[in-house]
């Protein structure tokens, strides 16, 4: 008597429930925490786009495979299903952990205790099993009497395969071409894309970072513009720098420092003035003559500077490059800053540059957009950030007859703070996107990374409230991020390999 058809019967059918336990158990644990699910959807590199309907697709496959598993007459057919859905998360395991830029969340239930090795193993296994029930299935149909048959379903089991495999590999292709250049608003958080180091207090919320140098940062205040603080890379070093001048000689009013090695300078838009020092002794030995008015200055090397300034015709933000060497000595680029509203207010942003890859860049604060320039203020492109705020939205008044003008609605902010290093720019979006959460926008700021060569958007991480929710200004150097939080500041280091690809 030949005992084994009821064994391999037995086997097939034991597989089978191991299925159906698995995909009802998935969808179940989907189901009872939907929201969640769809936001590790929207987070994940190569599913993000298509979270909408893969969501609640995905559990409607899982449950409709189950069923089918349990009817005899559809079981083969289900096996094929379970062998191609199972392959495709195989793939797409794989795929996440060596070709993708990150790595998300893994999925709920039991299986999110799993490491992501882990569950590449546990999927390998289920194809391995899903494969063997079809091949013990077709075995005890037809008794060893066709094995043309056999062939065709061996022949099927690896053509199932092999096409879901090249389905997620274009999924991924497309998807990763869509999130880059075409994003829909959907942020990527890499696992510990910046991983928290350091935090100092201040003991005063008037710092900002002035700039860095041979490795250290430095700290300039507002309320005291002759003394300097400086850190090295960890935090571990602390030292104070008193700049040598007489502030009695010049009228200031607003004193920047900024640090552009191997120089440090004190600008005032208000005098106009612009002087310029050397780090080794802190004293302020020249004046660049000649400078503009303005209302931001950016240094580009030891005699020129960019400017934001305003047009004597309307008052209107205008960019330009000042340099003490050229005639005429400033030179303004009209069409880089766009009006929509009244060109002062709408216009507002953040003036960078990086000594690196030798551009200027300049972020909008109420709209989704960002300009590149040249060391001389020609137009390199303009650049949008993820999100879809495109129109400012504010309305201005004007007062004493148009010769001043006023905010008569609240600014809808959209880019608060914003630092440049190498061909990476760093933005603090105040723009929740798709599938983000509440919690984490209550205890953290956003910080939103393009590739201003390759013009795409790359990744966001946190960074966390300390006890103020005022970023007031970030900075990076090499592969650490500083933060001035309230009177706090903050050391994150740059982890992700993108950083590292990219810089």
């Amino acid at each position: 008597m030949n005992s084994s058809g009821p064994i391999k019967k037995n086997i097939v059918l034991t597989i089978c429930y191991l299925y159906v336990l698995l995909f009802v158990y998935a969808a179940i644990s989907k189901l009872l925490d939907f929201e969640s699910f769809k936001v590790q959807i929207g987070q994940s590199p190569m599913l993000s786009i298509y979270a909408d309907w893969i969501s609640p697709v995905v559990i409607v496959i899982e449950l409709f495979i189950a069923l089918m598993l349990l009817n005899q007459r559809t079981k083969i057919t289900a096996l094929f299903f379970s062998l191609g859905l199972m392959t495709m998360f195989t793939a797409y395991i794989f795929i996440l952990l060596h070709y993708s830029s990150f790595v998300p969340c893994s999925c709920g239930g039991v299986l999110e205790k799993m490491s992501w090795n882990t569950h590449l193993i546990f999927n390998i296994v289920f194809v391995l099993l899903a494969a063997l029930a079809i091949i013990l299935d077709a075995k005890q149909a037809n008794d060893n009497t066709n094995r043309n048959r056999k062939c065709r379903i061996i022949k099927a089991i690896f053509g199932t395969i092999a096409v879901c495999i090249v389905m997620v590999v274009i999924l991924f292709l497309s998807s990763e071409k869509v999130m880059y250049y075409d994003n829909p608003f959907i942020r990527r958080y890499p696992q510990h894309a910046a991983e928290f180091k350091k935090k100092i207090n201040l003991g005063y919320n008037s710092f900002y970072i002035a700039g860095e140098s041979a490795g250290r940062i430095y700290l300039a205040n507002y309320d005291y513009p002759s003394y300097l603080q400086s850190y090295n890379a960890l935090l571990s070093d602390k030292k104070e720098e008193k700049i040598l001048m007489d502030p009695k000689k010049i009228p200031f009013k607003m004193i920047t420092t900024k640090i552009q090695s191997p120089y440090f300078y004190l600008t005032d838009g208000s005098v106009p003035i612009v002087l310029r020092g050397d780090l080794k002794n802190w004293k302020v030995d020249k004046e660049l003559k000649g400078s503009p008015y303005f209302t931001i200055a950016e240094p580009l090397d030891s005699t020129t500077v960019a400017v934001r300034s305003n047009s004597s015709k309307n008052m209107q933000n205008i960019l330009g490059v000042f340099d003490q060497y050229t005639v005429p000595k400033a030179k303004f680029n009209r069409t880089l800053l766009q009006k929509q509203v009244d060109g002062i207010f709408d216009t507002d942003g953040v003036l960078l540059y990086s000594d690196i890859s030798e551009k200027i860049a300049y972020v909008h604060r109420y709209r989704n957009e960002f300009i590149i320039a040249d060391k001389k203020g020609g137009l390199i492109r303009r650049s949008h950030t993820i999100d879809t705020i495109s129109n400012v939205k504010m309305k201005v008044s004007k007062l004493k007859e148009g010769k001043r003008y006023a905010m008569s609605t609240p600014s809808y902010v959209v880019n608060e703070n914003a630092a440049l290093s190498g061909n990476l720019l760093f933005i603090n979006s105040k723009v929740k996107g798709r599938y983000e959460s509440e919690k984490l926008w209550e205890t953290c700021f956003i910080i939103d990374v393009y590739d201003i060569e390759r013009n795409a958007y790359v990744l966001s991480f946190p960074v966390f409230h300390t006890a103020s929710k005022q970023l007031r200004s970030i900075a990076v150097n090499g592969k650490y991020l500083y933060a001035v939080i309230g009177t706090d500041l903050v050391l994150y280091e740059l982890k992700s390999k993108l950083f590292n690809k990219l810089k």
